[in-house]
Parts: C-alpha cells; structure tokens; sequence
C-alpha cells in the first residue's frame, strides 16, 4: 500500500534498528570488561556523550533543512558506520582509549539526531498524508520488535563472542542501511534557502514548537514523560540486581518481555484513532502512560516483585505503542515541510538533553535517598504530566 521506495527506507530502519539493540549497552561493558574502568568512567560515557552530541546537533537542524533529505540520512549512516567500527579495529590494534569511546558515543548521539530529524521529513515528501500513521505504526513496531528481540540476541553473541562481536554488527547495520536508502531511487528535489543563514535561525525548530499551543504543550509533556520514565531505568538496575537479589536474566526478562506491548499497541494505533479519533488518543493514553511507573515503586523481591514489574512495564509500554505513531504523525502533519527537519532536530535535542539532566538529577536523589525513594519521586511527579495535555481538541493550523 504504501510502495517499494517507503519498503526501502522501512528496511533500512529495521536493520539499523536491529543492529542498535544487538548493541545494546555494548560500550560500557567494553569500558568495563576491556578498559576496566569504574562506575564513574561508565556513567560519564553514557550521560556526557548523549549531552554533548544533543549540543552538537542543534546547528544540524537548519543544515538539514535546506538539503536533499536522503543524502544526509546516507552521509549520517556511514559516520556512525565509520565511527563504531573505530573501536573494534582499535582493539585489534591494542590502541583502545577510553577517550575514544567518548569521542565515539558523542558522534553516534549527534549523528543519531540529525538522522532522524532528516527521516521524519523524508517521510513527509515520500508518503501520502493519509498513509502517514501506516508509515509511523510501522515504524513504531519495529521499534519495539527489535527492543524485543535484540538486547537477548546481543547478549548471547557477547556472551560467545564477546562484546565486540554485536559492536561490529552495529556498525554493519549502519552500512547496510545506507545501501537500502540508496536503493530507494527517486528524484528529491533540492530546497531553496529564500534567505543567509543566520546566528538566530538555530531557533527556528523551537520557535515553530512554541509559537502553536498544541504542540507547545505534547513537547513539554514529552520531554517531561520521558526524563522521568527513563530517569528510573538505571536506578531499577540497582534496586533489581543489588538489594534485591534478581539475577541478570531475571532483570532481562522484567523489561525485555514486556516490550511485546509495544508490538501490540502500535498494531492497535491505528484502528483505535479512526474509532476514537486522534485527539483523544494523544489525551487518554498520553495520561494512561504517566500512571503506571508509580507501581515500580512498589517492587518486592521473588515471583510475585518480578511480576509486578513485567505487568506494570507492558502495561506501559503497550500505552506508549499506542500513543507513539498518533504523536509522531501529528507533529508531521502540523508542520510545513521546509520546518520539519528544524521542528524535530528542536524536539530530539530537548528531548535527549531532559533524559540526561533528569537521569543525572535522580541520580543524585537516589544517592541521598534510597533508589525506591527516587523511583517513587518520579512515578509522583508523573502522575501530574497529563495536565500538560492538548485540553481541546488538536488542530492541524
């Protein structure tokens, strides 16, 4: 329904997609197991990399904006190629540095975010308007699918292999999704900048997201919402694994199982928003994914504390599969195509840099409190996020 170009820059999503999560948390255990560096050095890999790549990103949105879309998702696919199969060849080499993990994490962060500020608005010119929740419901499945499968997968090569094995097979993805993007063909035409570029036009995205009322307010929710979800993912490691006792396959199996929720919602996306209509998704699930965290607080250890946490999780995630695709297609709607690059680049950095303050802030609260103390904080606080909702129904002006 969709065509063979939209097949193709759907295959070149799963594959990457596929070889991110066989990769999953592959550099600090690298940094761990090879550079045998503490949980200081660890920490810093992953918070500092995501911030300053997000700081990296924010001229890239004007940059993309008045180039051809498909090319820039290409050049970005082989940095991150060239970039993760730095380490494995510096390994082989006997010249791995941790500073060069560094280096790498904030390449791949930048390069992630100027990669999908350059899809969404590929996909706005490549599919109809009305095929636009299809695109996105597949893409959120896939998404979820290798979230599923991955991390398992990877773990079974690492523990094989060894942690450079699934770091290869990511590097590997970036370069067979570039192959699939250039198997698109196609004509793309080229924008026309109407004015110099401009100090101020780094704005651009954010001045677009707060000057609509709508959409001002999904992207404080969203960057609020997921701050505060992901905020408790490390101290749930630390609760799980140390104080009560979970073994590592029972940690995977808490948060790898529910992910089937995600498959499940983005199937149910569709169907329900032309059932309820999509304001009402984006208000009822947008609340229903806020209120479930709350009972991670709650966890205990033995069966019934790692059911607790399986059924809250896909609970969740299943809300989250829903409201996703509806999300993603409202803010493609919304905005003009010669914004969409600046609109998302502004999105993903905001929403990059809260996940890395709140996660660096509960951090702290933990270490002063207790890890449940700081889960509880943050299902709390959750709890009042629906409040930022659209309260009318959304418009597309």
């Amino acid at each position: 329904m969709l065509g063979r170009r939209f097949g193709w820059l759907w295959s070149a999503y799963a594959v990457s997609s596929l070889g991110t999560y066989l990769a999953f948390d592959a550099f600090p255990l690298v940094a761990i197991l090879v550079l045998h560096v503490g949980p200081g050095a660890v920490s810093a890999l992953a918070a500092v990399g995501t911030a300053v790549g997000a700081v990296i990103a924010v001229p890239l949105g004007p940059w993309i904006e008045f180039r051809r879309k498909r090319p820039v998702m290409v050049g970005m696919d082989l940095v991150r190629f060239a970039a993760v199969l730095s380490v494995p060849l510096a390994y082989v080499l006997g010249i791995l540095t941790f500073a060069q993990l560094l280096v790498v994490a904030v390449v791949v962060a930048a390069s992630d975010i100027a990669f999908r500020s350059a899809s969404g608005a590929y996909l706005k010119t490549l599919v109809a308007p009305s095929d636009l929740l299809v695109a996105n419901s597949r893409f959120e499945s896939t998404l979820w699918t290798t979230t599923m499968l991955g991390p398992p997968l990877g773990g079974g090569l690492i523990g094989v292999f060894g942690p450079m094995t699934t770091i290869v097979a990511n590097a590997v993805s970036f370069a067979l999704s570039a192959l699939g993007l250039r198997a698109i063909g196609g004509t793309e035409p080229q924008p026309v900048r109407t004015a110099p570029p401009r100090l101020p036009d780094l704005l651009d995205g954010w001045r677009f997201i707060l000057g609509h009322p709508s959409l001002r307010r999904l992207f404080v929710n969203t960057a609020l919402v997921n701050g505060l979800i992901m905020a408790s993912a490390p101290l749930m490691a630390v609760l799980m694994l140390g104080e009560l006792g979970f073994t590592p396959l029972q940690y995977g199996l808490a948060f790898g199982l529910p992910c089937a929720g995600g498959l499940i919602g983005s199937r149910l996306s569709r169907p329900l928003a032309a059932r309820l209509g999509r304001d009402k998704i984006l208000r009822r699930f947008g609340a229903l994914r806020a209120c479930w965290p709350i009972g991670l607080a709650f966890i205990h250890p033995g069966v019934t504390g790692l059911l607790l946490v399986i059924v809250v999780e896909l609970v969740l995630i299943t809300c989250i599969g829903i409201f996703n695709p509806v999300y993603a297609t409202y803010r493609l709607e919304l905005t003009p195509a010669d914004r969409v690059a600046r609109m998302l680049t502004a999105w993903t950095v905001t929403t990059t840099a809260s996940i890395a303050t709140i996660t660096a802030l509960w951090g702290l609260l933990a270490s002063l409190t207790t890890p449940r103390i700081a889960i509880a904080a943050a299902g709390v606080l959750l709890l009042a996020t629906p409040l930022l909702l659209p309260r009318r129904a959304l418009v597309l002006t």
